[in-house]
C-alpha cells in the first residue's frame, strides 16, 4: 500500500455513494472481482502501473475487461482513479473499502492457527466465544500450522491471544532460564 490515507479517503466516498444509493453490497462484490482479478495478473498490475500508458488507454483495457459484469457505479469509481492518477491506489482502496465496511457491519476479522485440522463443532464453539468476546460478528479464517505444536494462536486485528502449546513452552524454558521454581 502506498498512501493508506489517500486510499482510505477514497474507499469512505465510494461507500457513502454506494450507501446512499442503496448499492453497498454490490459494490463490495464488484470490488472483490476486482481485487482479485489485479491480485492475480501481474501484467495488468504492470499496466496500470506504467505512466507512459495514457488515461484514455487504461480506461479503454478497464472497460474491456470489467464493462459489462460491473455496476455503473464501480465503473465510474474506476474511471476517477483513471482521471485522478490513483490507479496505484486500486489495491489498497478495496482494502480499505472492506475494512470501512466490516466496521459500519460490525464485522471483525479473526485469523485462527491450530496445530491441526479444528472439527465443525469446535469452530462453531469457538465462532460462538469470540463473537461473545468480542460483541461483534467475527469472519473467521482458520489455518493449521504444526509449528503451533498444540492449542491455537488467535489474532483479531493487532491483539494475539496465545493458547498455544508452543507459548506455555517458552514461558517454561524462560522460568528455567531464570532459575524460577516450577510451581506457583
Amino acid at each position: 500500500m502506498k498512501n493508506v490515507r489517500v486510499a482510505r479517503r477514497y474507499a469512505r466516498a465510494l461507500i457513502a455513494v454506494a450507501e446512499e444509493r442503496e448499492e453497498l453490497d454490490r459494490t463490495a462484490a464488484d470490488l472483490e472481482i476486482i481485487g482479485t482479478l489485479v491480485r492475480g495478473s501481474r501484467e495488468l498490475r504492470l499496466f496500470l502501473a506504467r505512466p507512459i500508458v495514457s488515461e484514455g488507454k487504461k480506461r479503454t483495457v478497464l472497460v474491456e475487461l470489467f464493462g459489462r459484469s460491473l455496476a455503473p457505479l464501480t465503473m465510474k469509481f474506476l474511471v476517477l482513479l483513471l482521471a485522478h492518477q490513483r490507479e496505484m491506489e486500486l489495491l489498497a482502496v478495496i482494502e480499505q473499502f472492506g475494512e470501512i465496511r466490516d466496521e459500519k457491519l460490525g464485522i471483525v476479522n479473526v485469523d485462527v492457527i491450530s496445530a491441526i485440522d479444528l472439527s465443525a463443532p469446535q469452530e462453531v464453539e469457538l465462532t460462538r466465544k469470540l463473537e461473545q468476546q468480542t460483541r461483534k460478528k467475527v469472519r473467521i479464517r482458520f489455518t493449521m500450522d504444526k509449528a503451533v505444536r498444540g492449542g491455537i494462536l488467535v489474532r483479531i486485528g493487532d491483539t494475539v491471544l496465545d493458547a498455544s502449546l508452543r507459548h506455555q513452552l517458552d514461558l517454561l524454558r524462560e522460568r528455567f532460564t531464570e532459575g524460577a521454581p516450577l510451581t506457583n
